[in-house]
């Protein structure tokens, strides 16, 4: 496959990593009551997950996806503040050996994550993989012509939409994405199995009808 990317990368990066360590209860219960005190543990988190990614600085993938959950459908699960005192200087410093050695770094997220994309890119990534809920034509016009923009068709239409919805969301995308180099249309959380066979490969038709630049 001369034209495919071999990629690997991480899932609990850090708020991910929290969550599969505490669940949400328990995390959400601790960030609550002390966030300075959490914000530490998750400090430490992060040191010992960092070996996670010198591992991958010294592999031969040229991609690294990052992943970490750090907000939900509705947005931010945290203050801002607390994100940007614990979490994206972590991220940055996980990407540090990366970017050294020349690893190109795609951050995926689901929920809406769109109040925290500058600060994601300040961390160093040259990418971005998102659900429908972040705003892709926000993301186009700050980075789409220097950072790679992966993902936006909503799941749910392929699942139970009609053509016309399918070929309205593919429409919507390519429309943002096409001015964009580094965009690359995609079902966001992948094509799960119980998606209709026929919406499968209808939003495969109208996609390749409409992704010529």
């Amino acid at each position: 496959h001369p034209t495919a990317v071999n990629m690997t990368g991480i899932y609990i990066s850090c708020v991910s990593g929290l969550i599969a360590i505490f669940g949400w209860e328990m995390l959400l219960t601790a960030a609550g009551l002390d966030p300075a005190g959490f914000g530490e543990v998750t400090n430490r988190y992060a040191a010992w997950v960092r070996q996670y990614y010198e591992a991958l600085a010294d592999s031969d993938a040229p991609v690294i996806y990052s992943h970490d959950d750090i907000v939900w459908t509705s947005g931010a699960i945290f203050r801002p503040d607390w994100y940007r005192r614990y979490v994206f200087p972590n991220l940055r410093a996980h990407y540090e050996p990366l970017v050294a050695r020349g690893k190109k770094v795609i951050f995926v997220s689901d929920g809406d994550y769109t109040e925290f994309i500058d600060d994601i890119a300040a961390c160093g990534v040259h990418g971005f993989f998102f659900e429908p809920l972040t705003d892709l034509r926000l993301l186009a016009e700050r980075y789409g012509q220097t950072h790679v923009l992966i993902g936006n068709v909503d799941t749910r239409v392929l699942l139970g939409g009609t053509k016309a919805r399918i070929r309205a969301e593919v429409e919507r995308c390519i429309a943002i994405g096409r001015h964009c180099p580094g965009y690359f249309i995609g079902v966001t959380n992948m094509i799960p199995a119980n998606t209709p066979v026929e919406n499968a490969l209808y939003y495969n038709q109208i996609y390749e009808g409409l992704c010529s630049r």
